[in-house]
């Protein structure tokens, strides 16, 4: 029993002593907004990567060609290097001054995840058929029109999926965000160890936050992706 009493104690003081629940609430704030604009920048760019990579296909420009090898190679360097050096890397080149860590955090993780999702949506404009494309072109449509009005419409509806799954992945990936003295979620748990003396507690709380941020998104990932295959069923 008095075991008990005292591990409460323990998450006690991790949590509720000193209103330090508020330092956890900083860093779910600071968690869910990198993720979220870092997977807005993410898919920004992996657009514009998938659509060079794919018009490049089909058109042999040499300006095409050239835009081609350079997002090969930014695809290449990104997925062969850890979040964690890369992390590093924009704050100390580009957010130099004060008080721009989460500016740096949004920028890295935007750039890291713009290389898989450029993927995610290369295969989901590879997935519709090529006879549509060719159709479009039969129209006498451009390759821009092709791809804004036929294509990515219908690639887009098949990879929202893998893009939830990617928001996901993200959120648990900007644990890496205290290296750059960021307030995240991990960094709350770490910084309140620090005061506490116990190091343990925290982190079980922090990881408790994460595991639910991650179930709830992973319910309504799935609520949509059933009213999504509901709706090409009609």
């Amino acid at each position: 029993m008095n075991g008990i009493l005292k591990l409460g104690q323990r998450f006690y003081s991790a949590f509720f002593a000193d209103n330090r629940y508020l330092a956890y609430l900083e860093g779910v704030k600071n968690t869910l907004i990198i993720s979220l604009f870092a997977v807005l920048l993410g898919v920004l760019i992996g657009v514009l990567v998938a659509v060079v990579k794919y018009v490049a296909k089909e058109n042999k420009n040499p300006l095409l060609g050239l835009l081609d090898r350079f997002c090969g190679l930014y695809v290449t360097v990104i997925r062969a290097t850890p979040v964690y050096l890369q992390i590093f890397i924009i704050a100390n080149l580009i957010f130099t001054a004060r008080d721009m860590e989460l500016y740096a955090a949004i920028t890295c993780f935007g750039i890291n995840s713009g290389a898989y999702v450029s993927e995610i949506i290369r295969a989901g404009i590879e997935s519709i058929d090529r006879g549509q494309f060719e159709a479009g072109q039969s129209l006498g449509l451009s390759h821009g029109t092709i791809m804004k009005s036929i294509i990515l419409p219908q690639a887009v509806k098949n990879i929202l999926p893998a893009l939830g799954n990617e928001f996901i992945t993200l959120i648990k990936e900007t644990a890496v965000a205290g290296a750059i003295a960021v307030t995240d979620v991990t960094k709350a748990a770490q910084y309140i160890g620090s005061r506490t003396w116990d190091v343990l507690p925290p982190l079980f709380i922090a990881a408790g936050i994460y595991l639910v941020i991650v179930l709830g998104l992973t319910r309504l990932l799935n609520i949509f992706e059933r009213r999504l295959a509901a709706s090409d069923h009609h």
